[in-house]
């Protein structure tokens, strides 16, 4: 006789007004509906939130980036995490695809916020237990929480992107010291080889400047990979470098692919042939533009979700 699951076995899944496509995926990954839920927005701006469905004694996952706007999706994450815990789920779990606020993970300079601490402490306030994240932008982000982050990586689907393009003779590109352990990872993957963009950045307007490559790129097929792209501005200097270094086509490939400010524009008129991002990120101030391919990475965050709920080790998502 083969027994049913009860529902409140079933993970219920919230997907928040940040990540309404890849909550959909997810929950199609995992064969679950999405929890009945509602976001309402007032005139003066605050937000309203409010769960349609019994998630008690439930484990409860609320997925939400908080991308653009930023800040209404990092407040409606908080509020989707209390109004969890209010309706006794439980467990509640912040699956955030896209951190916002990553890059302000250090405290370099006088009178400054540690932004990622203040996110993070939120976060656990509001009444998270667990987290689930992917390619965090410094791991010492996840020191910031006392509760349990998983950081998953994009690379594996990434990865399998870079095959399908059927590059010759790649070589994997890091745009930056700070990614250049994940870009070996890459390397070793695909069995391309390594080149390092060195970059400097002088201030907070997103502008970097390239000013060194070490590796050899001339008549291969350069793949510059990293973890997010927002202005586009170090991702096309670097691809203007490699091209004068003899590259014979340049592709890219990034875990969140932000695209503010006028990078849409820069991507279309810099020698990137394509771009892959991921849908961590759904909402963008403009259209990504036609170079831009989305791979998702709903099958990961179901997997991870999979394991947590049924209390397995999800350690083979960090698999080299």
């Amino acid at each position: 006789m083969r027994l049913r699951r009860r529902p409140t076995d079933q993970p219920a899944v919230v997907c928040g007004s940040g990540s309404p496509r890849l909550g959909a995926a997810i929950c199609a990954e995992l064969g679950v509906k999405p929890a009945e839920a509602e976001t309402i927005r007032f005139a003066e701006g605050t937000l309203f939130v409010r769960l349609l469905e019994n998630v008690r004694g439930r484990d409860v996952y609320v997925v939400q980036s908080t991308v653009y706007p930023a800040n209404d999706n990092v407040v409606e994450l908080l509020f989707w995490l209390d109004a969890a815990r209010r309706a006794s789920a439980a467990s509640v779990t912040a699956v955030v695809p896209y951190f916002a606020y990553g890059k302000g993970d250090k405290k370099d300079e006088p009178r400054v916020s540690i932004r990622a601490r203040v996110i993070a402490d939120a976060i656990e306030a509001a009444g998270a237990d667990r987290v689930v994240a992917m390619d965090l932008h410094a791991p010492q982000i996840q020191g910031f929480f006392r509760a349990p982050v998983d950081d998953l990586y994009a690379m594996p689907v990434l990865v399998e992107a870079i095959r399908g393009l059927g590059l010759a003779s790649p070589v994997i590109v890091s745009p930056d010291a700070g990614y250049a352990k994940m870009a070996r990872r890459f390397a070793r993957r695909l069995g391309a080889g390594f080149a390092l963009a060195d970059k400097t950045r002088s201030g907070h307007d997103e502008k970097a400047d390239v000013f060194g490559l070490l590796g050899d790129v001339e008549g291969r097929d350069a793949v510059l990979v990293d973890d997010f792209a927002a202005s586009g501005g170090t991702l096309v200097e670097a691809a203007e470098r490699l091209v004068e270094r003899g590259a014979r086509t340049v592709v890219a490939a990034v875990t969140h692919g932000l695209f503010s400010g006028d990078a849409t524009a820069k991507l279309a008129a810099s020698p990137i042939e394509r771009l892959i991002v991921t849908d961590t990120v759904e909402n963008h101030p403009h259209p990504p533009g036609p170079k831009v391919e989305v791979v998702s990475v709903a099958g990961l965050f179901a997997e991870a979700i999979k394991r947590i709920h049924a209390r397995e080790s999800i350690s083979v998502l960090f698999r080299e």
